[in-house]
């Protein structure tokens, strides 16, 4: 299985439709809540080279945000993404 990790603020609301579609594809996923965690959020940011959330990465990849991940289950690919 592939490693998922999420970064959200709790007031964002594309952050909760992210999480909620990952739960319901059942894929296991982290949730790492940066709202009051800058050193964290920062880290993020330097590595996906985004300044929003959610941010959501596959295996240390950065694939996007809830945009994104719409996208890959518009087109049929999100499952073979996250590796479910």
């Amino acid at each position: 299985m592939k490693k998922i990790v999420i970064y959200t603020k709790n007031y964002c609301p594309y952050c909760k439709m992210a999480s909620a579609m990952l739960k319901r594809k059942g894929a296991d996923f982290t949730e790492v809540d940066v709202t009051n965690d800058e050193d964290t959020f920062k880290v993020a940011k330097e590595k996906s080279g985004s300044r929003t959330v959610p941010q959501i990465f596959i295996d240390d990849k950065f694939i996007g945000g809830f945009d994104d991940l719409a996208a890959l289950e518009s087109s049929g690919d999100l499952v073979t993404t996250l590796g479910l």
